[in-house]
């Protein structure tokens, strides 16, 4: 069976790659369950002392949620589905060791959340990042609260509410992006610094880690809660379903147009 996450290693550091790269690495059930599992048996190995989180291909880091599933989800599937989410980032959070987020291209939704829950982040000038939800019909609430433990209510506010993206380089002034460097050095750069981190004392990391997890882990649980609730309510307005299914056809009319075999605008 085709795994979704991949793992390399390279000394002490573990590099985990988001593997759908025809499908911009977007996140489906599939993947959530490679990731936690990844992830999990990762954090139990005592030579893994810091990983690097990236994704396959040149054009995404991860284009965040799978539309197409997406689409189709019921709102009695909605806690299973939330849940699922929750797993995935709490896998995340509970790393014991420094994790280091390599953009290597487009970071959004629940790309850009991933990144979010890492402990640096590094990207180019030229990429595009941010928190669209609200564009296809879903309230903002994970990313929105991950977005407080980086950014100003105002900026916030605005990316939050407005569902724009930004480039790298304005997520570096922003603060989203810890390092920037051309686009050819982002993996070099993240497992220079994950290296870094690996060669220092692996308890102290821990414990620094485990009291930021501490500070952080009620605010992401009231979070998640809420995004439960929310999916409930817009999921049940049928706004969600109705863009995705537009954003679909569109997708769909503009890759038929440009293998040549769109008759949309012939008579």
């Amino acid at each position: 069976m085709e795994t979704f996450v991949k793992t390399e290693r390279r000394d002490g550091v573990a590099i985990v790659i988001l593997n759908r790269p025809d499908a911009l690495n977007a996140v489906n059930a599939q993947m959530r369950d490679d990731l936690i599992a990844a992830l999990s048996a990762l954090n139990r190995d005592p030579s893994v002392r810091a990983l690097v989180i990236t994704g396959a291909g040149d054009r995404a880091f991860c284009a965040g949620q799978d539309i197409v599933e997406a689409s189709q989800f019921q709102l009695d599937q909605m806690e299973a589905w939330m849940g699922h989410q929750r797993a995935m980032f709490q896998a995340i959070r509970d790393l014991e060791q420094p994790a280091v987020v390599a953009f290597n291209g487009v970071a959004t939704g629940t790309g850009f959340q991933i990144g979010l829950l890492a402990d640096l982040r590094v990207g180019y000038p030229e990429m595009r990042l941010g928190q669209p939800e609200v564009r296809v019909g879903m309230a903002s609430m994970v990313g929105s609260y991950l977005m407080t433990l980086h950014l100003g209510l105002s900026h916030n506010v605005e990316l939050s509410l407005t569902g724009a993206l930004i480039s790298g380089s304005r997520g570096y002034e922003l603060g989203l992006i810890n390092h920037l460097v051309p686009r050819d050095q982002v993996t070099t750069k993240a497992l220079e610094l994950a290296g870094e981190m690996a060669a220092l004392p692996p308890t102290a990391m821990r414990l620094t880690k485990q009291r930021f997890r501490s500070l952080t882990q009620a605010g992401f649980d009231d979070a998640c809660d809420a995004g439960l609730r929310c999916h409930l309510v817009d999921y049940a307005s049928g706004e969600p379903q109705e863009a995705m299914r537009r954003f679909l056809a569109e997708r769909e009319a503009r890759g038929k147009k440009k293998s040549g075999s769109y008759q949309g605008d012939q008579k």
